[in-house]
C-alpha cells in the first residue's frame, strides 16, 4: 500500500486540513499518516480560534513518522508560524522526503486568516523551495507574485515572478476568476493548461487541501506531474458535482463520491 504523510492543521468540522486530507488519501486507497501543526476551532462559517503546536512537537511527530513508516508523497498544508516551517524544511531534508506537495494556505475559504505576518517569510525562502509542486489559489498567487492577477494572463506572469524563488513546478487555480475556472501549471520546462467548465456549487470548504493531497497520491503512485494534476482535478469535480450540503456557510465536499455504501439505517 502507497503511504501518504499530511502535515497541516486540523480541521475541527472535519471538511479542512487534516481530516480532508485523511479522507482524500484513504479514498484513493492509500495509507494516510499526518503530523498536526495546529488545532484550529472552525466550521463552514468562519474559524474561531488556533492553537499551534510547539516546533519540538512538530519533530517529534515527523521523526517518529519517517523512523517507522517512510511516505512516498508528503502533503504540507496550514503552517502559521516560522519557526514550524524551518522545523519542518529541516525534517524533510534530513529524511531525504520525496514527492513534496506545498499548499500555501494562508485564507481559508470563509476569508478568515490562517498565516501570521512573520511566517510569510520563511514560506516563501524555506519552504516554497523545496516543494515538488506547490498550489496556490489566485489570491495567494497575488501575495507570492505581487501582481494582480484579474485574468489568465496575469496568471502567466505570476507564475512566472513565482518561478524565480521556486524551482519546482506552480500549480496557479483560477477558481477565484469572474469568467473561467482553468487552473495554469508553470514549471521551468514548459506549461498547460487544465480547462475546466465551473462547477455551481456554494459548498467548498476545503478544496485547496483535497486537491492538493490528491496530487501527492498521485506522485506517490508514480505518475508524471501533468498526470498527476488532471487525475486530482477529475476526483476533486467528482467531490463537487456529488452536491453534498452540510453546514451554515460553505460547506465540505464529499470526499468518499466515488464509494458505494452498503449501509441503511
Amino acid at each position: 500500500m502507497h503511504t501518504v504523510l499530511t502535515i497541516a492543521g486540523s480541521d475541527s468540522s472535519g471538511g479542512a486540513g487534516i481530516q480532508a486530507d485523511i479522507k482524500t488519501i484513504t479514498a484513493h486507497n492509500m495509507y494516510a499518516m499526518s503530523a498536526i501543526t495546529a488545532l484550529t476551532a472552525q466550521n463552514t462559517t468562519g474559524v474561531y480560534g488556533i492553537q499551534e503546536s510547539t516546533p519540538d512537537f512538530v519533530a517529534r511527530q515527523l521523526d517518529c513518522i519517517f523512523q517507522d513508516i517512510p511516505p512516498e508523497a508528503v502533503k504540507i498544508g496550514m503552517v502559521s508560524n516560522a519557526e514550524i516551517i524551518r522545523i519542518i524544511v529541516e525534517k524533510l531534508k534530513e529524511y531525504n522526503a520525496k514527492n513534496i506537495v506545498v499548499d500555501p494556505v494562508m485564507v481559508a475559504t470563509s476569508g478568515s486568516s490562517l498565516m501570521k505576518n512573520d511566517a510569510a517569510k520563511a514560506l516563501m525562502t524555506e519552504l516554497l523551495p523545496i516543494g515538488t509542486v506547490i498550489t496556490p489559489n489566485i489570491p495567494e498567487a497575488e501575495v507570492l507574485s505581487g501582481y494582480h492577477i484579474r485574468n489568465t494572463q496575469d496568471m502567466e506572469q505570476a507564475a512566472k515572478k513565482i518561478a524565480s524563488f521556486v524551482p519546482g513546478g506552480i500549480l496557479i487555480k483560477g477558481g477565484h476568476l469572474s469568467d473561467t475556472a482553468d487552473d495554469l501549471l508553470y514549471t521551468h520546462e514548459a506549461s498547460a493548461w487544465y480547462r475546466t467548465a465551473r462547477i455551481e456549487n456554494p459548498n467548498t470548504h476545503g478544496t485547496g487541501c483535497t486537491l492538493s493531497s490528491a496530487i501527492a497520491c498521485n506522485l506517490a503512485a508514480g505518475h508524471s506531474l501533468t498526470v498527476c494534476i488532471q487525475n486530482a482535478k477529475d476526483y476533486i469535480s467528482g467531490a463537487l458535482k456529488a452536491n453534498l450540503n452540510l453546514g451554515k456557510g460553505s460547506g465540505p465536499l464529499n470526499h468518499m463520491w466515488q464509494e458505494k455504501g452498503t449501509c441503511s439505517f
